[in-house]
């Protein structure tokens, strides 16, 4: 099931796509005799099961009966992200075997960070950028949307716990990670006496402007149902800036998996129903070795960027500088 969030003359719905045509869910659960409805797509998810059969029901209903609601053409409406304001979007880092060949020291785990919920925008929507933000670059990852609120989760019970997928585009501030990182003295009790503050050279830099800034997360079209994909593991990843395809990956190389990171992630935080974890970017150039996606520096070249994962539709985000 392919769930979308849009607007459609000055409403925000949530509804589903049926042959390029999106429906109103809540007209459609109406039509289809269920005496349900759902403001938003976090009320559908947490609603569970009852509210995923319905939703179905509903879908089921406009397939048998296509007239009996209304369709709305899809270039008709403006996209929301899928989930409009999750509690919490996790990004993992470096999660591709790509990457191993670049790091210098890196921990045997996950590694994650937090995006806010308003660095995200829909499909078709600006990607706004400064020439104070410097060096901007799309970073094309998975989605994966969280079912039901969840905490110290197993490895093997963690595909419980997923609701469904997207494609967020991870857009990244190379610039502002450059102004912001830090090389200094960080103070850590002695290995050898406990009682003895000593320093320890380090660098680091947070994530806060570069990966937070507004609509850098466009996320979309749709919400696919975890019944629609049955292994998020053998999906291609493939990106274009402008006409030019900068990335041509898969899943498959993902260093952790969809179970893996919900385990580790959980450790730590409570993940709530709607939650968005970003798998990570798919950055493998493509077979016929055109430009990498970190020189797609869309302050300096525009846009647009888009991206496409098989079985869930293709991202495309124009770019406009201010």
């Amino acid at each position: 099931m392919r769930l979308a969030s849009f607007a459609h003359n000055g409403t925000d719905l949530i509804g589903f796509e049926i042959d390029g045509r999106l429906y109103d869910l809540n007209s459609a659960l109406k039509a289809a005799g269920q005496d349900l409805s759902y403001p938003t797509m976090i009320a559908l998810i947490e609603d569970g099961d009852r509210g995923r059969e319905a939703a179905q029901a509903a879908l089921r209903h406009v397939e048998v009966d296509p007239g009996s609601v209304a369709g709305i053409p899809a270039a008709e409406v403006r996209w929301h992200p899928p989930v409009r304001k999750p509690y919490k979007i996790c990004g993992i880092a470096m999660n591709n075997s790509a990457s191993d060949a670049r790091k210098i020291s890196a921990p045997d785990h996950p590694l994650f960070f937090l995006k806010p919920a308003s660095s995200l925008v829909g499909h078709n929507e600006p990607i706004i950028v400064k020439d104070h933000f410097g060096s901007v670059h799309p970073e094309p990852e998975l989605a994966v949307i969280i079912a039901k609120d969840c905490k110290d989760v197993a490895v093997e019970d963690a595909m419980d716990y997923v609701f469904g997928y997207s494609i967020l585009n991870d857009m990244t501030g190379n610039g502002m990670r450059a102004e912001d990182m830090v090389h200094y003295y960080a103070l850590y009790p002695s290995k050898e006496n406990p009682d003895v503050v000593e320093k320890r050279e380090q660098h680091l830099s947070y994530t806060a402007r570069y990966k937070g800034t507004d609509t850098f997360g466009p996320m979309g079209p749709y919400l696919v149902t975890k019944d629609d994909v049955p292994d998020p593991h053998v999906l291609d990843v493939r990106a274009w800036h402008k006409d030019e395809i900068i990335a041509e990956d898969s899943t498959a190389y993902y260093t952790y998996s969809v179970p893996e990171i919900i385990a580790f992630v959980t450790r730590y935080h409570t993940l709530w129903a709607g939650d968005v974890i970003s798998m990570g970017t798919a950055f493998r150039p493509s077979a016929g070795g055109k430009r990498s996606l970190h020189l797609a520096n869309i302050t300096k070249l525009g846009g647009p960027v888009s991206v496409e994962i098989s079985g869930l539709g293709r991202l495309e985000n124009p770019v406009e500088k201010r």
